[in-house]
C-alpha cells in the first residue's frame, strides 16, 4: 500500500501546472533535440544526443512521479480556525527563547517549501505541532537539539 499524500489545493495546481509544462513544452522541445541530434550521425560522441537522453529520462521520470501524486492526492481544505494543528493548519509559533513568532502552514511532503512558510507534516516540527492546540508548548528535536514552541494561534 502506497504512502498517503496531502495536497493544498493550491498545491495540486501548481503541481498541475508543471506537468503541463513537461508534457506540452518540455517533452516536445526534447523530442525535437533528439531527432536533430539523430541526424547529426555517429551518437556513441554526440555529447548534444546523450545530454538530450538524460534530460528525457529525468523528464519522463518527473511526470510519472506527478502523475502518480496527482492522481492519489488528498485534497485538504482549510475551512477556518480549528482547535488543532492538522494537516492544512497555519500555525503561529514562538520558540522559548525568541520574542518574534514564526508561522508556518503546514502541507503534504509533496508541496513542502520551508522559504514560502510551507512545512512537511512529517518535518520535525509539522509533526511536533499535529494535534496540539492553541497555548500548547511543544518539544521539538531539531538539528541543532531540542527546541520548545508555543502554539500562539492556528487558523
Amino acid at each position: 500500500m502506497s504512502e498517503e499524500v496531502y495536497l493544498t489545493e493550491e498545491g495540486r495546481q501548481d503541481l498541475q501546472r508543471e506537468l503541463d509544462q513537461l508534457i506540452q513544452v518540455r517533452r516536445p522541445d526534447l523530442a525535437r533535440k533528439l531527432k536533430e541530434a539523430v541526424a547529426e550521425g555517429d551518437l556513441k560522441e554526440n555529447a548534444d544526443y546523450h545530454d538530450a537522453k538524460e534530460q528525457q529520462a529525468f523528464i519522463e521520470g518527473r511526470i510519472q512521479y506527478l502523475e502518480n501524486i496527482l492522481r492519489s492526492a488528498i485534497i485538504i481544505t482549510n475551512d477556518g480556525t480549528s482547535d488543532d494543528v492538522r494537516v492544512g493548519s497555519e500555525v503561529t509559533i514562538r520558540a522559548d527563547d525568541s520574542d518574534e513568532d514564526e508561522t508556518y502552514m503546514i502541507v503534504g511532503a509533496a508541496e513542502a517549501n520551508p522559504g514560502e512558510g510551507k512545512i512537511s507534516q512529517k518535518s520535525p516540527i509539522g509533526a511536533a505541532l499535529l494535534g496540539h492546540k492553541k497555548g500548547d508548548k511543544v518539544k521539538v528535536q531539531t538539528p541543532g537539539g531540542e527546541v520548545v514552541f508555543k502554539i500562539k494561534k492556528i487558523k
